[in-house]
């Protein structure tokens, strides 16, 4: 499809839309084609494979160069958009002289064998069936070898909520047929290349088992990652993707491997070494394609000068220069060695990043890297330096690393630091429950000087819970001077300024206090447009009456899930494979103008749990398994997103690193890792974005359940972060009694907890008769207090007041 073919397809009304239904963003389509190209990992190019020659003939083979993955199943992929490009058609677009018996016999024996998209939620395929090495495929094949030099073959695999990635062929592992296709491919062309189209990281050991000459890992790139994917083969784009996350030889390589998918507790055991914090301290020959690794077009040389130490921390200064004959983009990567004394340290941690522009051949940038003090702090939650429950920087030698990935990073130069710093002190929150103890990953020395696996038990909670509520109980707000009997206040009066907003929260009933507590009943609110995932505020004719506007909220990270079209966009891990928050921040700012255009004004978007483990089926929609590089994507999507008035909402918070049984298993994870790694993001986003909504997690974390956790809604993002916005629930929750407060249950407990809103509500939570958990409890003697449900009023209406005068 021509561009211009392309503007007329999106200016056109979809079938069964009317004719003046909002169009699509052509900008938005280019954007999201460009960063699907961008996030591509080239990681293998022997015998320069690639790029394609047009001209030269080239044997394209497997299902999904037809059958193209677009992007994940569930809440974060189930957009409808008008179209999705497929690999086969695109080459063509791109004059590649595609094999055309081979073609056609690929494209009839897709029709004759249509993928089966699964209908039951969460038992979508994981991949499609290949077409088998039959005696007229081999026929075929060794044609198209008589008439081309190089064959392209596509492997895909799907990946989906509320299901896991599987150590089967098929999931995480080849198939028989596809296996025997690469083989065929190897054995018959002089050259080789694969491409891998998935959301998820799989096993790869077989490309350098068969010899293929090239590797592109082709994240699930939306409605535009066909054509994104045929002009990277082409030249046309560079291959610009870096690995958001490390690749293993072994699944069983993984320090995760063994505490993953138990369907009720998974011990954190890895502790902070997650992914390359552990393979670069411990298992270095463990690793097929290290963290942050992928190759372009051309080649670049990374030079910089010794750290610079200020008071506000670290700067670097480094220099990219383009020393290949193509025209291509660098990214440069500060990584920092820490002193591995009184807190055990990985061997490497990333620090600071840059995306150069695409440079031409001898053309060189510079780049200004800092990092502040607060990058380089570590959490001791043990007293090891002797301050506990601390964000420290312990004495000693910060060595920096510099270069275009974790392992081929030189030291440039190093900090010093006389005397253990503490830079923040906080107190103990959300630490594993004493009844739950577990060991936890350390650094040690080995005889020969490398560094070797040790064990340590891990601090458990010494918090008494219900003190430290009792002590932080917010106030009711005073009753309003000069409002007479039975006048109904105004939300319009606040909007206007004649009235302050915590006047009008202070004259509401606590009837209406509990309904601003809660979604529209379920998914698909009247009150938006079809297909919306739920509405909270003015959900109620009462609070309509009142002047409260509803909200309307949508899936997902990858578009806006409606009835309606929408823009299908490069899953989360594509984006991360970017390395560029500005070109991903400037895509979001479109996606913003596609949600007013379509009636959203909530985005449940972006997905940013680390990826702990590669089966996690939901990787897809978030990032890396790194916090900086997850936080600063992160933050880019939320400040475009409400760059255009419309809200983003950072999810799941917190530690949703699994989806077998998601909605009861037990993250149990140290203070300190909880904090490093799995808060790190979601900290980053808070103090750089400002996201006006976040969304708990269904799992537990150290025993309680994401939407009652008072330690990190309460504690840690409102207290030690200053969060002001609004915190949902995830869809529906799990219902439960207080354990340190019996009057309370149910929503009662989670508005305690500081969690504002329950979505997407449910009859059985909330009824027009009041007779719900909150008004339960409110009613009771020791429950839930009128200030605790003003501060929940507040957060609700506050974001209401700000999106109206957006």
């Amino acid at each position: 499809m021509t561009d211009e073919l392309l503007s007329q397809s999106l200016s056109a009304a979809p079938a069964g839309e009317p004719a003046d239904a909002p169009r699509l963003d052509p900008d938005l389509a280019a954007a999201a084609r460009a960063l699907a190209a961008r996030g591509a990992v080239l990681l293998r190019n022997n015998h320069d494979a690639l790029p394609l020659d047009p001209a030269a003939p080239v044997a394209v083979l497997g299902r999904v160069q037809k059958d193209w993955i677009a992007v994940g199943y569930g809440s974060g992929g189930d957009v409808n958009p008008p179209y999705v490009t497929n690999l086969l058609d695109s080459l063509r677009e791109e004059g590649v002289a595609v094999d055309a018996p081979l073609a056609a016999l690929t494209e009839a024996w897709c029709q004759a064998h249509p993928v089966d998209p699964g209908t039951e939620w969460g038992r979508w395929p994981l991949s499609f069936p290949e077409m088998p090495l039959d005696e007229e495929l081999r026929a075929a094949i060794a044609a198209a070898a008589a008439r081309a030099t190089t064959a392209v073959v596509v492997i895909g695999r799907a990946a989906g909520e509320d299901r896991e990635s599987a150590l089967e062929p098929g999931s995480y592992y080849l198939t028989d047929d596809e296996r025997a296709l690469l083989e065929a491919a190897a054995g018959a062309f002089e050259r080789t290349v694969a491409v891998v189209v998935t959301g998820n990281v799989i096993d790869l050991s077989w490309a350098e088992e068969l010899g293929v000459d090239a590797l592109l890992l082709a994240w699930c790139g939306g409605m535009e990652g066909g054509r994104a994917i045929a002009r990277v083969l082409v030249g046309a784009d560079e291959p610009g993707g870096r690995l958001p996350d490390t690749i293993a030889r072994r699944y069983e390589d993984y320090p995760s491997a063994g505490h993953f998918g138990d369907p009720q507790a998974n011990d954190y055991v890895e502790d902070v070494f997650v992914g390359y914090r552990y393979f670069e301290t411990f298992a270095p020959d463990a690793v097929l394609h290290p963290f942050g690794f992928g190759l372009g077009y051309t080649t670049h040389e990374i030079t910089g000068r010794p750290p610079a130490a200020g008071d506000d921390g670290v700067s670097v200064r480094a220099r990219a220069r383009n020393t290949g004959g193509r025209v291509g983009s660098a990214v440069v990567q500060l990584y920092v060695s820490k002193p591995d004394g009184a807190l055990s340290q990985p061997a490497r941690e990333l620090v600071a990043f840059a995306r150069t522009a695409a440079l031409e051949p001898g053309a060189a940038q510079t780049v200004e890297l800092a990092v502040p003090w607060r990058d380089l702090a570590s959490y001791d939650d043990s007293g090891a330096t002797g301050h506990r429950f601390a964000w420290v920087l312990p004495a000693g030698t910060y060595t920096f690393h510099l270069g275009a990935d974790v392992r081929s990073a030189r030291p440039i130069g190093a900090v010093e630091i006389d005397a253990v710093r503490v830079l923040r002190r906080l107190e103990q929150a959300a630490a594993p429950a004493p009844d739950h103890p577990f060991r936890r990953m350390t650094r040690r020395t080995g005889p020969d000087g490398a560094s070797v696996v040790g064990w340590e038990p891990v601090p458990v909670s010494e918090v008494d819970l219900r003190e430290r509520i009792l002590s932080r109980l917010p106030q009711a707000l005073p009753a309003p001077a000069g409002t007479a009997d039975g006048a109904a206040p105004s939300f319009a009066s606040v909007l206007d300024g004649t009235t302050g907003l915590e006047d009008f929260v202070a004259g509401l009933e606590p009837g209406d206090l509990a309904a601003l507590a809660y979604g529209d009943i379920e998914m698909d609110s009247p009150l938006g447009a079809p297909g919306n995932a739920g509405a909270f505020g003015g959900v109620t004719e009462r609070l309509r009456s009142l002047g409260v506007p509803p909200a309307i909220t949508t899936d997902g990270p990858s578009g806006i899930r409606l009835a309606a079209t929408a823009s299908l966009l490069p899953c989360g891990t594509a984006l991360a494979s970017t390395w560029d928050p500005g070109a991903v921040r400037a895509l979001a700012a479109l996606h913003g103008r596609e949600m007013a255009a379509l009636g959203s004004e909530v985005l449940l978007s972006p997905g940013m749990n680390i990826h702990r483990d590669p089966l996690c089926g939901r990787n897809f929609e978030y990032f890396s398994e790194d916090p900086l590089l997850t936080g600063s994507l992160a933050a880019a999507v939320v400040t475009g997103v409400q760059s255009t008035g419309r809200a983003a909402c950072p999810k799941h918070f917190a530690a949703n690193n699994q989806e077998t049984n998601r909605i009861f298993a037990d993250s149990r994870v140290s203070e300190r890792a909880l904090r490093e790694i799995y808060l790190r993001g979601f900290e980053i986003v808070v103090s750089g974005a400002a996201p006006q909504v976040i969304m708990t997690s269904y799992n537990k974390i150290n025993g309680v359940w994401g939407h009652y956790h008072y330690d990190l809604v309460t504690t840690i993002a409102r207290g030690e972060w200053g969060y002001e916005g609004l915190i949902i629930t995830d869809w529906w929750m799990r219902m439960a009694t207080d354990p340190d407060f019996p009057a309370l249950r149910d929503s009662a407990y989670r508005v305690r907890a500081g969690v504002d809103v329950l979505m997407p509500g449910g009859d059985t939570h909330f009824s027009t008769t009041r007779d719900d958990a909150i008004m339960d409890s409110y009613r009771a003697e020791n429950g839930i207090t009128l200030g605790e449900m003003q501060a929940a009023a507040l957060h609700v209406l506050r974001f209401l007041a700000d999106r109206a005068r957006a």
